[in-house]
């Protein structure tokens, strides 16, 4: 069950006549050393997005297949990436960020995980020149969309996905969705303010206020031709995803390895992990290894 304060904001968003403005985060490439370092201390897997991270792994995993070549759009410090690529050791990861102080963080990352089947391109998502048409199996981006400058480049993503994807190819993208309401996001920014970096907090809530809408990523999504469904949370649109049809089977041996992340989780992830869990099976959106 939901805490009291979230259903209170779910009330607020269906109530409110307010329309929150949608402001670009302030650095649309994050390369301050300080920066980037807090932001990757405090969202590595046992940080406060360790819910998230999981959540999104058991979905990534139903749209990849072994032998796959899966392309991670806007990797960041590689925490989700190496996830799934210490989960799935028969494909082959390239993850794809536009600041070289992300890639080195998310370079030392993969190699302390001693995972071989990650590397990693220096690249605009919305431009990937150096990637050929149909020449990927699967695409998976996960909170990161909403560092585009605006819904022309967000589209110019998808359109990129569409040509670079292999007919039946896998996608899986999922991002905060824009609230409508500025108490809203200021409560979900500040949710875990106690428990991570100050550094962290304010990106969180940049993140919020930059978010694109659910009829943004509905538009966007005609530029890759029907092959991704588009979902959010129940209710309150708090987060979008954009899966496409299962490609691989559940597994035992995949089912055990998420549950295995799941029970090192502290009790208060759990529970995090169980309403996001709820709120986007509500919402439509399920997977069957969770």
């Amino acid at each position: 069950m939901p805490s009291l304060a979230v259903l209170r904001q779910i009330a607020n968003e269906l109530l409110t006549t307010e329309r929150a403005q949608r402001f670009t985060e302030p650095d649309l490439v994050m390369e301050s050393a300080e920066q980037v370092a807090a932001y990757t201390r405090a969202g590595r897997e046992d940080g406060v997005m360790a819910p998230v991270y999981l959540y999104n792994a058991s979905h990534v995993l139903e749209i990849i297949k072994p032998g796959d070549k899966v392309l991670d759009l806007a990797c960041g410090p590689a925490t989700q990436l190496a996830l799934v690529a210490r989960m799935a050791p028969e494909c082959s990861f390239t993850g794809v960020d536009l600041s070289r102080e992300m890639l080195a963080r998310a370079q030392a990352h993969v190699e302390d995980q001693k995972l071989a089947n990650v590397g990693f391109i220096h690249s605009s998502i919305a431009q990937l020149a150096s990637i050929e048409d149909q020449s990927i199996d699967a695409v998976m981006s996960t909170m990161a969309l909403h560092h585009l400058p605006e819904l022309a480049t967000l589209e110019a993503t998808f359109k990129e996905i569409n040509r670079v994807l292999k007919p039946g190819g896998g996608i899986y993208l999922a991002d905060f969705g824009h609230l409508k309401s500025e108490r809203s996001i200021r409560y979900f920014a500040y949710q875990y303010a106690d428990r991570q970096p100050e550094i962290f907090t304010v990106d969180y809530l940049n993140s919020l206020r930059a978010a694109f809408s659910l009829s943004d990523f509905r538009k966007a999504g005609e530029q890759i031709q029907g092959r991704a469904q588009v979902y959010s949370t129940f209710m309150v649109p708090y987060m979008v995803a954009l899966k496409s049809a299962r490609r691989q089977a559940t597994t035992p041996e995949l089912e055990s390895r998420l549950r295995a992340v799941w029970q090192e989780m502290p009790s208060n992830h759990k529970r995090d992990f169980a309403d996001l869990k709820t709120f986007f099976l509500l919402g439509g959106l399920r997977s069957k290894l969770i």
